[in-house]
């Protein structure tokens, strides 16, 4: 399994070489997960650990290679301990020795780029206590607080545990509802479910998964057939959904057989309020209307999976979009947590799908780049609803109690 997809809090673990980093988390968990060596350089690529911290609960703890790293491989080495910034909720950053310095300064000017809580660790304080002349010089670049602290002999762990549990964002924590605010106790929701070649063997997908749960701790009923099966349960059945969810996929179809007065929206929709920038998404899907021939539109796909001819981001949504606008689009397909492309300011447009694999921050700090340059973003559920002409139907439900209040 891949950890960086895990939803749990995401906390980095940053730090020049042999400061500690990989002491600190054995520490903080109380087990050796980690690997300790004298030797400078030990943790070379990021190492994911899905842990449990006594006092803040689950967590995903990210060691990371030396900032100081150098040589053509540590360089490498550096770059993608940078790019663990946009995964992860809240940094630990390991100073030891009374060393402050450019490394420092630029790391922590990092993570309040990328909104980043943090504290700052002074390790090895049983050899070397942290000096007021060190604070002193922290403190023109953050008035964040210092912990002095040594992994051999940690009488203040219970502090730094305290520290730390303040500093992740409750965000990081908190799973909103799917549609608590749009539903009420005993409501029906009708889940509309197609089954192609990308629905994985014998079970449903997560996005749907996640929603029936949704559904269930809202106390609901939740309904849940193919498409194919729409037209039979609105002749036969006197249920009235107060809400039908849909693949969105499928709104060609599903729109025409499900009544005006049901709500009608889709997965990708709901989970964008969930997990990505709605209201830029909703201003994005408009920008589809004014490609032009040869504009470059990037697809996201937040998880890695089997390709197939009906896959939505990489041949369907393309296809769609080409039909729609009737111009030559050039498409860019990103999976997981690629590498972005250099020459973001040359896109017209992205198109981000639900994220269900993803945690909120690691959406939104993928699609900044994109926003910080003035690229229009959306979202595969509203990108294919304004193409098919429901645009302001797949949002209605969730301006429902605004305009009603």
């Amino acid at each position: 399994m891949d950890k960086g997809r895990d939803l749990k809090p995401h906390i980095g673990i940053f730090g020049r070489r042999n400061n500690g980093k990989s002491s600190f988390i054995n520490v903080l968990v109380g087990q050796e997960v980690a690997i300790v060596s004298e030797q400078a350089g030990t943790t070379t690529d990021p190492v994911k650990k899905s842990i449990e911290i006594f006092g803040i609960g689950p967590v995903i703890m990210v060691d990371t290679a030396g900032i100081d790293d150098s040589g053509e491989l540590g360089k490498k080495r550096v770059d993608k301990t940078m790019q663990v910034l946009k995964t992860i909720d809240c940094a630990v950053l390991i100073l030891a020795n009374n060393v402050f310095g450019d490394y420092e300064i630029d790391l922590i000017r990092e993570f309040n780029s990328f909104a980043i809580p943090f504290i700052l660790i002074h390790n090895k304080s049983d050899i070397i206590p942290i000096l007021k002349a060190t604070k002193a010089e922290i403190g023109k670049t953050t008035q964040t607080e210092i912990i002095d602290f040594s992994t051999i002999t940690p009488h203040n762990l219970d502090y730094v545990v305290e520290s730390l549990k303040k500093t992740i964002p409750q965000t990081a924590y908190v799973s909103k509802s799917l549609i608590g605010d749009i539903v009420k106790k005993g409501d029906y929701v009708l889940l509309v479910t197609p089954i192609d070649s990308e629905a994985p063997e014998g079970r449903m997908i997560l996005p749907q998964t996640m929603a029936i749960r949704d559904v269930l701790d809202n106390h609901c009923i939740c309904i849940v057939l193919r498409e194919t099966e729409l037209t039979h349960f609105f002749e036969t059945c006197n249920t009235k959904p107060k809400l039908v969810i849909t693949d969105s996929q499928a709104f060609g179809k599903v729109k025409d057989l499900v009544p005006e007065d049901i709500m009608l929206t889709g997965f990708s929709i709901v989970f964008s309020r969930l997990k990505g920038d709605f209201e830029n998404f909703i201003k994005g899907a408009q920008k589809i209307s004014a490609l032009k021939d040869g504009d470059k539109v990037i697809i996201m796909e937040s998880c890695t999976h089997r390709v197939s001819c009906e896959d939505i981001g990489r041949f369907k949504l393309p296809a769609w979009i080409k039909k729609y606008t009737g111009k030559d689009i050039d498409f860019t397909i990103i999976s997981g947590m690629s590498d972005l492309p250099e020459n973001i300011k040359d896109y017209s447009l992205l198109i981000q799908c639900g994220g269900c694999m993803f945690t909120r921050k690691q959406i939104l700090n993928r699609l900044k780049p994109f926003t910080d340059n003035a690229v229009s973003i959306t979202n595969y559920g509203m990108a294919i609803a304004f193409m098919n002409g429901i645009f302001e139907r797949a949002l209605q439900p969730f301006f429902i109690n605004s305009e009603t209040s």
